[in-house]
């Protein structure tokens, strides 16, 4: 070896040790964030050539330089004999994926879609009919109007029992596509926006086939939210519908409201179209009602409404025969008997529906001494007894009170449970028997509910006496109705006074105030307008 000045030998020594450590150094310099600038010139230079090559390397000009460069460095570091290429392959691969996928239903996000929905209810909602990371596909409807939806195996088994056996159980199977032909897509849909987000967006068209699928998944909480739907939007006119569909989802207390309705709204229930889409056996339930608050001649002639319905329904011609064939026991329900003779002759002695002999049967049984047996029942309906609040605890009358020139008596009203105004219990003369007439008037926010103009007797007393309105009219808790009367007769009437404002009577709290309609002098205090006249 040639001689070498002693300077020139450390400075050589000097710089072979730290190209040596070069590797190790770099490694407790990135770890401890010191900067390069801080090493000695010999060493700069070194790595100052390495960084640049591994920069364009590691991050071509076609990749995201978005990534972290902590991922490079720990692979470099770690990987020991992996050459650069092998290393960049593992860090952009799972990148150029997440950038090619479809985030939300067809609309392209970026790689990073996780940071801009920082919640995780917000991801897990993104990911509602979505094919990124989908494993498994719903065809769901029938045959030729079906619609294919994508979702995940975790989300619904967290959701659902039945999706857990159905992907995770002892008798899992491996299906990626599953067929559904009984449930509506729409409701499959709304089932499945609420196990991914909570939300519930519920439509009048769909909520039974809803309700059917949250049943059929075991989702309670979705179901119960579409029993609530259906309760505050049961009228007479689909009080029927719904008895059927509550009885087939075993819902007592959907089933119980819609006997509320049908009850008290009898004939608007009996005479709705919903009333003629009912099965058989919902049909004779309700033929049975003992509570039933209408006449029979109307439920008679609801059943033969039914039986023209049935009749299109199983495909054939609407004849006599085929309508008592359809009704089959059904038809020995109905009370003929209890009907009257006039409402008999005119209406089911001509239906043709009876035979000739049951016809003259029932002519007899009304006419005759001794009457036949009939099949038919014989008792009349029990129907439903009406209740009357009283909104005073005293009558009086004063030579100059209470009189009537067409002036409106009025009164507001809120009660804290449904119930179905049937009318109205007004004062009458308090000199002597007098004829009145009179216009009753129930409103919710300035709407007309239902009116009536009649006539009533009155005898003199300080009695009331009952006006009805043509239908009962279903009211809602905790929202404020106006009721009305203009009279007109014997000027001088009794009046109420020592009002309440509050009134329980049975199950039901009544709370009264003024109203801006009365022209008369009726208010909370005293007044006309002593009773309403309900069903509950």
């Amino acid at each position: 070896m040639p001689t070498t000045p002693d300077c020139l030998y450390g400075r050589i020594m000097k710089f072979l040790t730290f190209f040596l450590l070069l590797p190790e150094t770099l490694k407790r310099t990135r770890k401890s964030g010191k900067q390069l600038s801080k090493l000695p010139v010999c060493y700069e230079i070194v790595t100052l050539s390495l960084r640049k090559k591994m920069a364009a390397e590691l991050y071509p000009a076609s990749i995201n330089t978005n990534l972290p460069n902590s991922n490079s460095t720990t692979a470099v570091t770690a990987a020991g004999k992996k050459t650069i290429v092998q290393v960049t392959q593992t860090v952009t691969t799972p990148t150029t994926t997440a950038t090619q996928q479809n985030i939300n239903n067809n609309n392209v996000e970026t790689a990073s879609w996780q940071s801009t929905h920082p919640t995780l209810r917000e991801r897990n909602a993104l990911m509602f009919n979505n094919e990124l990371m989908a494993d498994v596909h719903f065809v769901v409807g029938p045959p030729g109007a079906s619609q294919k939806v994508p979702a995940h195996k975790y989300v619904l088994a967290v959701g659902s029992s039945v999706f857990g056996a159905m992907f995770y159980g002892d008798l899992a199977e491996g299906e990626s596509e599953i067929h559904i032909p009984d449930v509506e897509p729409a409701a499959f849909l709304i089932l499945l926006k609420y196990m991914y987000s909570d939300e519930i967006e519920l439509e009048a068209d769909t909520v039974l086939a809803t309700l059917y699928a949250a049943k059929k998944y075991i989702v309670p909480a979705l179901a119960k939210a579409c029993v609530t739907f259906l309760e505050t939007s049961l009228e007479a006119k689909n009080a029927c519908v719904l008895l059927s569909q509550s009885r087939l989802f075993e819902e007592p207390e959907l089933t119980q409201r819609c006997w509320e309705v049908i009850d008290a709204q009898a004939e608007l229930a009996l005479r709705s179209e919903g009333f003629c889409e009912i099965d058989l056996q919902t049909l004779e339930i309700i033929l049975k009602r003992e509570t039933l608050n209408t006449r029979e001649a109307v439920v008679f002639q609801a059943a033969l409404e039914w039986s023209v319905a049935e009749c299109k329904r199983q495909g054939l011609g609407p004849t006599a025969r085929n309508k008592r064939a359809v009704l089959g026991k059904a038809l020995y329900l109905v009370r003929i008997p209890t009907m009257t003779l006039e409402e008999f002759a005119n209406g089911a002695a001509q239906s043709d529906i009876l035979t000739l002999e049951e016809t003259h049967d029932v002519f007899l049984w009304y006419t005759a001494a001794n009457q036949p047996k009939l099949e038919f029942p014989l008792q009349k309906r029990k129907g439903l007894t009406p209740q009357r609040c009283h909104r005073f605890q005293s009558s009086a009358y004063r030579s100059n009170q209470w009189r009537y020139r067409g002036r409106c008596d009025s009164i507001q009203f809120a009660v804290d449970k449904r119930i179905f105004i049937a009318g109205l219990g007004l004062y009458g003369s308090s000199g002597g028997k007098a004829e009145y007439s009179v216009k009753i008037e129930l409103k919710r926010q300035g709407v007309t509910l239902a009116q009536n103009l009649t006539k009533f007797v009155s005898d003199g007393s300080s009695g009331t006496f009952s006006v009805w309105f043509e239908h009962p009219v279903q009211v809602e808790q905790d929202t404020f109705y106006t009721v009305s009367a203009v009279l007109d007769g014997n000027e001088l009437s009794y009046f109420g006074q020592e009002g309440m404002t509050e009134v329980q009577f049975g199950k039901v709290t009544f709370q009264f105030q003024c109203s801006s309609d009365s022209t008369n002098g009726t208010g909370v205090q005293g007044g006309q307008i002593p009773e309403l006249v309900f069903y509950a």
